[in-house]
């Protein structure tokens, strides 16, 4: 879905942001340009990073331990 109509960004690029270490929503402003025009977009961005932050969280929590 597209989250930032203004500059085109939809939620599946704001998660790749987020797989390759960006945080915050200053990162996603920078570097994709989100929230930069009208602003109406920054609370479904900021909800699209949050969740996706705490699932990448949730995910390093839960997996199983490697035995070597």
């Amino acid at each position: 879905m597209i989250v930032c109509v203004c500059n085109n960004i939809s939620d599946r690029e704001i998660r790749q942001a987020v797989d390759m270490g960006l945080t915050t929503m200053a990162e996603l402003r920078r570097d994709l340009g989100v929230a930069t025009c009208c602003g109406k977009c920054h609370p479904c961005a900021k909800g699209v990073l949050n969740e996706h932050l705490k699932h990448l969280n949730e995910t390093v929590l839960t997996r199983p331990a490697v035995i070597a």
